[in-house]
């Protein structure tokens, strides 16, 4: 499985793209993080995903963003760093009975740099993203690094 832009990622076994945010935006990982935790809802014990996962962005090592529909995301934070998260061509996430658990389901890393077997990263929280809310700051994000390049001045989390 690749992770093309805006491409669904398919199910092979296991379930298995919002492009990454940090390279739409220009913040760090931790501000990329920060955003996405801002438009976070309260946690959740699980979600739905009807047969594939419609995207996922990393967000550093320990959480990324998956989307179950376009207009339907989570923000998965890890118990702990994911090797190779941020960089993975591809992600496969468990489940049982086509719902993803907190505490009990993984992400699995697939591909990358790193070829050998990697453990299981564990979900330690879900919490329902406001998909609509987290568009609309980067697209601001984005009208303001663009604005602060015109000017000659560097971009917004570019110091």
């Amino acid at each position: 499985m690749q992770r093309p832009r805006f491409a669904r990622l398919l199910a092979a076994g296991l379930l298995a793209a919002l492009g990454a945010g940090c390279a739409t935006t220009g913040l760090t990982d931790a501000q990329e993080l920060a955003l996405y935790q801002a438009h976070a809802g309260e946690p959740v014990k699980s979600f739905t995903v009807f047969g594939q996962l419609n995207g996922w962005s990393p967000l550093g090592d320990a959480a990324l963003a998956v989307w179950a529909r376009p207009s339907e995301a989570y923000l998965l934070e890890l118990t702990g760093r994911c090797v190779d998260l941020d960089s993975a061509p591809a992600i496969t996430v468990t489940s049982q009975g086509g719902r993803v658990y907190a505490k009990f389901d993984d992400v699995l890393v697939l591909g990358g740099l790193q070829n050998s077997f990697r453990m299981p990263c564990r979900i330690a929280e879900i919490r329902p993203l406001d998909v609509k809310a987290l568009r609309q700051a980067q697209k601001q994000l984005r009208q303001a690094n663009a604005a602060e390049r015109q000017a000659g001045t560097p971009p917004a989390g570019n110091p």
